[in-house]
């Protein structure tokens, strides 16, 4: 005679399954918890391909000083994501790490990262401080960080325009390179859909002035498309300023940038 009640048994698999189920919860949580690494062992949550982050056009000033090996003099010019809003520090700003990581490359040498960063600032209101905050340091690179702002107002790209490329004309004749770099990729920016008309009119002023441009926002939708960083790691609870892992890894691929754009040709 069988004595098992049917009740217990399908509350026995009931239960196995459960803790099956438990199981994998709590495995998908070691692998995806905010600050977790990417599954595959060993990656560079950095790494991105070198034609999505080269620099298209020249920058002889940058490579002039970087090949004299004496002094080298860098304006950061942008908003809060330049001054670096979400960082837990001054140091963990994106200016900062690329000023220590151009030091450790050239550790003989006067590199002057300056950060001139505005929290909320759009792009006319970021122009018009680059005679007093940018031209009175003279300085031989300006990386100006631009339109995201201007987005989450929605303010119409083509209008901007003008003063962007008044702008890098005007830090020309001062003697500087000059990068553009574009929006972050964040839910606050996508959230807005006229950032893709921003994207573009960025791209053409830049091609129209034959000014390099740092292409931040297919950067960081590498990283998270690709799993390298997932967006609970490259952004703060605001989604949309950066952390100090995304600040970091922006400033290395800014700076590999640079360098190989500075290597001597031929």
């Amino acid at each position: 005679m069988n004595d098992t009640n049917p009740a217990s048994a399908r509350l026995s698999r009931g239960a196995v399954a459960a803790l099956v189920l438990l199981g994998l919860a709590a495995t998908a949580f070691a692998l995806f918890a905010p600050g977790s690494r990417p599954a595959s062992a060993g990656i560079d949550r950095c790494s991105a391909p070198e034609a999505l982050t080269a620099l298209v056009g020249p920058l002889p000033h940058t490579a002039k000083r970087l090949a004299e090996g004496k002094t080298l003099t860098v304006v950061a010019l942008g908003s809060s994501s330049t001054y670096g809003t979400g960082a837990t520090g001054p140091d963990s700003s994106y200016p900062s790490r690329l000023a220590n990581l151009l030091a450790t490359r050239y550790p003989d040498a006067d590199i002057r990262v300056l950060n001139r960063g505005v929290g909320g600032e759009i792009a006319t209101g970021t122009a018009q401080r680059i005679a007093r905050d940018v031209l009175t340091e003279h300085p031989d690179l300006v990386i100006w960080q631009v339109g995201t702002n201007d987005v989450l107002g929605d303010l119409d790209p083509t209008t901007l325009m003008r003063s962007i490329r008044e702008g890098i004309a005007q830090i020309r004749r001062g003697g500087a390179d000059v990068i553009l770099m574009d929006l972050q990729y964040a839910p606050a920016v996508l959230a807005h859909p006229r950032y893709r008309d921003m994207e573009q009119a960025l791209w053409a002023s830049a091609k129209a002035t034959a000014t390099p441009l740092f292409h931040r926002f297919a950067l960081m939708r590498e990283w998270a498309e690709t799993g390298n960083m997932k967006m609970s790691v490259m952004l703060g609870s605001d989604r949309l300023h950066m952390t100090d892992t995304s600040y970091d890894c922006l400033a290395r691929q800014l700076s590999a940038s640079i360098l190989r754009n500075a290597r001597p040709r031929g």
